[in-house]
């Protein structure tokens, strides 16, 4: 499914209606669409696994349609219908339980889904036949975009390279040095499965979004983003940006995949990152030559008209030292902790993992 989970399918979905599942996380991880990194960081998968399950249970409880179904006991199906729910079915409820996150004694590994369809994206070079795609999508479909919210312009951020803060109604003639934070959230459209993903205005995003409207994904990320940043600042986190990704069925927007967890957003704390943003800064300090062998890879990808950049890349990640391994463990399970108020995993209170991790 990805470089960081797993996909289980127990029924199909069909052309109008949903099948079920379940994600299985684990402690890979990914930095610069590289895919699986060379080491694992223990409880990673069931940080991931516990954050999303809350950001989805926040959602439900404020009316927000997600494909979430609880979480899976370690040897569970997916199958037994929506946690807390009458809808339970009959097959395979011997292997396990879906329960709501906090009914679950350890941390999960196990999300049970609703499934939608995702149909082939056929492409020549880097064109991609999304006709061929919404051919096959019937009215049951995964979005192919990633739409992606910011509560804040960091230095470093790719919305300085492509847009002025005109663009955006700031009154800067251009963008300042230091972090800019926005009064109200920029939302923006990317692509989901092209090889390099590629930022598109509404209107090309409409296109690409089939049936479902670009302004309902919209108005469904803004909606996700004041959840989780509420949740985040209760919890002494700032939210700083993050991305949803959405499903389409007969008429309505879901949100699909994960929401809000330290893979898929950039949280910080006291000014410190506490996302998988500390590993992305700490690969660029210390093995500075594989990250520009990767940005030359793309570029040259780019130019040649090639989707395939991997295989022009002349350099291999290096493994991270033990102790960088241990600290980005307890960064992960206390910032968990903190963001879901529970102690669910064995870790440091959050000030201490985050002095770890600024002491490296």
């Amino acid at each position: 499914m990805t470089s960081v989970k797993e996909f289980r399918v127990e029924s199909e979905p069909t052309a109008d209606s949903l099948g079920s599942g379940a994600f299985e996380f684990t402690d890979d991880y990914s930095v610069f669409d590289w895919g699986k990194m060379p080491d694992e960081i223990t409880d990673k998968g069931a940080s991931l696994c516990s954050m999303g399950a809350y950001n989805f249970e926040l959602l439900e409880a404020e009316g927000v349609p997600t494909h979430y179904r609880g979480v899976v006991s370690e040897a569970g199906s997916a199958s037994e219908g929506r946690a807390g729910g009458s809808d339970s079915r009959d097959e395979d409820t011997e292997s396990g339980d879906v329960v709501p996150l906090a009914e679950a004694d350890e941390p999960p590994t196990g999300m049970a889904i609703d499934l939608t369809q995702v149909p082939d994206l056929p492409r020549d070079g880097r064109d991609y036949d999304y006709d061929a795609y919404f051919a096959d999508a019937g009215d049951n479909y995964l979005v192919p975009l990633e739409v992606v919210f910011r509560n804040s312009v960091p230095p470093g951020s790719s919305l300085r390279k492509r847009t002025d803060p005109a663009d955006h109604g700031l009154d800067f003639p251009e963008w300042p040095e230091g972090v800019v934070q926005l009064e109200e959230p920029i939302v923006e459209f990317s692509t989901k499965y092209e090889e390099s993903d590629r930022y598109l205005s509404p209107s090309a995003a409409d296109r690409i979004a089939g049936k479902a409207a670009v302004e309902d994904l919209e108005s469904l990320a803004r909606e996700v983003n004041r959840v989780v940043t509420e949740r985040a600042a209760e919890a002494d986190l700032v939210h700083e940006d993050g991305k949803i990704e959405c499903l389409y069925l007969n008429g309505e927007v879901r949100v699909a995949d994960v929401v809000g967890t330290f893979d898929e957003n950039r949280f910080s704390y006291h000014g410190q990152q506490v996302s998988k943003e500390f590993l992305r800064q700490y690969h660029k300090r210390t093995q500075p030559d594989w990250v520009d062998a990767v940005e030359d890879a793309k570029a040259e990808a780019k130019a040649r008209h090639r989707a395939d950049w991997k295989t022009l890349c002349d350099r291999e990640p290096e493994p991270l030292a033990d102790e960088v391994i241990e600290a980005a463990r307890d960064l992960y399970a206390a910032g968990t902790n903190a963001y879901i108020d529970r102690d669910l995993f064995d870790a440091p209170p959050l000030d201490e993992a985050v002095a770890a991790v600024r002491n490296l």
